[in-house]
């Protein structure tokens, strides 16, 4: 009888192992939500269009999803200190236009244009850093500001004039390979999902991300506990600029052009991924696993009603309903937690 209980105890233990590997994989419970609404959109959608599910739509929607869910890696990780970014948008079309026309009209080598329009990103996310933890201004605010600022800047340095032929170093991400024979991939697609590993390892794996889910949890706690919360806050802000910057290198490789009116909507479309994937606005709470699913989620619905026919207003409604009601349930969510 013992041994009968013993075996039977063995099998529901291995029976439940896949399904925790799976979950682990995932990125647990709390991405249940977002990945069960990215199956359904997608079944959704393939019932409503039998184009939906093929190769190069696939690969259209994941082309199209590049600079949002590049941006949503470094929207997250401020949203996660209880922060907001309005300007990542507008960043990265300063980082886009710094890159092109230094490389076209001033014949700077492609790699130090590069490398200076990172830097020209990194330098506002230094900026909103100082601001917010120097001045002690809202990161709302902050960034409101340095979004009038760098649309500005964008609209003054590139004579409001779209840049062309940028060269096919700055392009070189925008470059395809295939797979499965029906489906192309862009090296940005790669360059976007190896992002989002690697910044989910630094989140989850070393003290750095420890202390940014903990900064904002509790500011105060974090800070009697010896860590230098507003050196933590403006290396957030840094390294959240110079994502921008590698977004708005990707989006070069997309569009191949230097375009000074990029990015004015992926500000909310990257706060769209990020709540839709279940990070708290109120911080503390998200996992960059469901930031990508967030950013499909976004990417779905819209090439999915394109499909159908259905016009871009109510696309835009869609998204604001859904964006609508991810925040209640974390609303919801926090209430019951406190209760």
């Amino acid at each position: 009888m013992a041994a009968t209980e013993m075996m039977n105890s063995v099998q529901v233990v291995s029976a439940r192992s896949p399904a925790r590997r799976a979950l682990g994989l995932l990125g647990g419970r709390a991405t249940l939500g977002p990945f069960a609404a990215l199956l359904l959109a997608v079944a959704f959608f393939s019932f409503e269009s039998n184009l939906f599910l093929r190769g190069p739509n696939l690969s259209l929607i994941l082309q199209q999803s590049v600079e949002v869910g590049t941006l949503a890696i470094g929207q997250t990780l401020i949203v996660l200190t209880a922060g907001i970014d309005l300007s990542c948008g507008l960043v990265m079309a300063f980082g886009m236009i710094v890159m092109t026309k230094l490389a076209v009209d001033n014949g700077v080598s492609p790699y130090v244009s590069i490398l200076l329009g990172l830097g020209a990103c990194a330098g506002f996310g230094l900026l909103n850093g100082v601001l917010v933890t120097r001045i002690k201004l809202p990161a709302f605010i902050v960034t409101l500001g340095t979004l009038n600022i760098a649309t500005a800047i964008v609209q003054i340095y590139s004579q409001q004039q779209t840049i062309e032929s940028p060269g096919s170093v700055l392009t070189y991400f925008g470059r395809t390979f295939a797979l499965g024979g029906t489906t192309t991939i862009t090296y940005g697609v790669v360059v976007m999902l190896g992002l989002f590993a690697f910044f989910g390892f630094l989140l989850s794996q070393t003290a750095w991300g420890t202390r940014i889910y903990a900064l904002g949890s509790s500011a105060a706690s974090t800070r009697l506990s010896g860590v230098r919360t507003d050196r933590l806050l403006v290396s957030v802000y840094v390294v959240a600029g110079l994502i921008y910057g590698v977004a708005a290198l990707l989006l070069i490789g997309r569009t191949g052009v230097g375009d000074p009116n990029a990015g004015t909507t992926d500000n909310l479309d990257s706060i769209t991924a990020v709540v839709l994937g279940g990070t708290s606005l109120f911080g503390g709470r998200g996992r960059l696993i469901g930031t990508l699913f967030g950013t499909l989620i976004v990417g779905v619905i819209r090439n999915g009603l394109v499909l159908m026919g259905v016009d871009s207003i109510y696309q835009i409604l869609i998204t604001g309903i859904l964006v609508i009601l991810a925040v209640s349930v974390d609303q919801l969510t926090r209430r019951r937690s406190r209760g």
